[in-house]
């Protein structure tokens, strides 16, 4: 009698063992309804996507390019593309003259004290001319020299070849983020500010072709323009150009009336001699904005912050005379427009994004690159929804880890915070699980805000 009731005991619960997997197995057939954040969209696509596979240059601009450089003959090219890249990621910005004097005063403070400490009776007019010696001194050694560059034909090829692919596939990735999450933006018009080779003309065009009409390029070294023509051109002079109505200027465009959809400047700021210039150049573009400003640099400290004193320029600091009265809005990357954290942390680290690119085909060098850069974006429209209330939207500013059955995910979230989330499928549900697995490093997630404490941790807590 008590094997058979040990036996039926079994029996039963085999039997309710296999009930529970085949409902399971059931339930995990049947179509899941989507995320309202989703907007019918797969998960391998959802809205915060931005990132760009390997960008290539369009075949007109990537033949012209061949053609030039082969017929330049520059001496030395692979050499001086090195030195030339290494030189512009590398380049700081030029010392204030207010930070000069007050690390002047500094260092003979400092010098002024240890000679009255190893010194007695001396002559003050010796000393004080030794000192004034030793302060220059120091301040040439430990001082950055910075010095404009100018550009001949000859260095004008060498920056083809070295920046031409980089800088193109930089500025394409920051306008992809505007054509992606602003599908009906059009632009008529666009003025590039320090328009170098034509990049940002190119990549316009690729981005919304002939919706263009007018395409404004400012660079005040002739060379430089006449280049970026001749790239146009595909490199014969008796061609069309590849895109029509580009109009190539050395100065900005005087009356603040003068308006474009786009005004973009990539690599520029940094060219700019100091704070001053850099924060009257930034407030001209902005009274030629219409709809929006894209700024671009190196993804360096240097770049990042001189993103960052553009931001607060247009945020903290309105002009007395409002031409437009829309006032400016971050649209990109930042998801708030609060101090940005990476600048408040120590050690600082800039917040940059990568993008490969096809480099232009050369003796040597064939395989895909990677441009680090950091981008600005400002809009005049208000800021857009981005989701519904119980969705934060991060913009992932590190690669995700994807693990098994969980995701690290790295943010910049909309509270001002940095946070480092571990998205799972049980915490955050399948949909965020399923997007933040198919999301990378310059996207935006949305991330559930959970109650449970572990489920989102700070990078000092990590």
């Amino acid at each position: 009698m008590a094997s058979r009731s040990y036996g039926a005991r079994f029996l039963f619960r085999r039997s309710a063992a296999v009930k529970m997997i085949f409902r399971s197995v059931s339930a995990a057939a049947e179509p899941q309804p989507k995320a309202d954040f989703l907007k019918g969209e797969p998960h391998r696509k959802h809205p915060g996507l931005t990132n760009l596979k390997t960008v290539r240059l369009p075949e007109e601009l990537q033949a012209a390019a061949r053609s030039i450089i082969h017929r330049a003959q520059v001496p030395q090219l692979a050499e001086r593309t090195r030195r030339l890249t290494n030189l512009l990621w590398s380049r700081k910005r030029a010392v204030e003259d207010l930070t000069l004097r007050q690390k002047a005063v500094s260092l003979e403070k400092d010098l002024w004290e240890k000679a009255m400490q190893n010194t007695g009776e001396v002559d003050e007019q010796l000393l004080e001319d030794r000192i004034r010696k030793k302060v220059l001194s120091e301040l040439r050694r430990t001082t950055h020299r910075w010095t404009p560059l100018k550009y001949d034909e000859e260095l004008g090829v060498v920056y083809m070849a070295a920046r031409l692919a980089g800088g193109y596939a930089a500025v394409r990735r920051a306008l992809n983020e505007i054509k992606k999450r602003e599908p009906s933006f059009a632009p008529q018009s666009l003025l590039d500010f320090g328009s170098g080779l034509g990049t940002v003309a190119w990549a316009s065009h690729s981005c919304w072709g002939d919706s263009l009409k007018e395409l404004v390029c400012v660079d005040s070294s002739v060379p430089m323009n006449v280049l970026a023509e001749r790239l146009l051109k595909g490199d014969d002079e008796r061609a069309e150009p590849h895109i029509k109505q580009v109009y190539f200027r050395q100065f900005l465009p005087v009356s603040p009336k003068v308006q474009f959809d786009l005004v973009v400047a990539a690599f520029t700021l940094s060219e700019l001699p100091n704070v001053d210039e850099r924060e009257e150049a930034v407030r001209t573009l902005w009274r030629k904005t219409n709809s929006y400003l894209v700024l671009v640099e190196n993804g360096t400290k240097e770049g990042h912050q001189m993103l960052m004193e553009a931001r607060d320029t247009l945020l903290k600091k309105p002009e007395k005379v409002l031409h437009d009265p829309r006032p400016a809005s971050v649209f990109a990357p930042c998801p708030h427009e609060m101090t940005c954290p990476k600048l408040t942390r120590e050690p600082i680290t800039p917040c940059n994004f990568q993008q490969r690119y096809q480099p232009v085909p050369l003796p040597g060098r064939h395989e895909c690159q990677t441009e680090k850069f950091s981008y600005l974006i400002l809009s005049r429209a208000e800021p857009a929804e981005t989701g519904p209330e119980s969705l934060d939207w991060g913009r992932l500013i590190a690669p995700v880890l994807r693990r098994s059955r969980h995701v690290h995910c790295h943010l910049c979230c909309a509270d001002g915070q940095l946070q480092h989330a571990v998205v799972t499928a049980r915490k955050h549900s399948r949909d965020v699980y399923r997007c933040a697995r198919n999301s990378d490093w310059g996207d935006m997630l949305p991330v559930v805000q959970t109650v449970e404490e572990e489920a989102v941790v700070s990078d000092s807590e990590r």
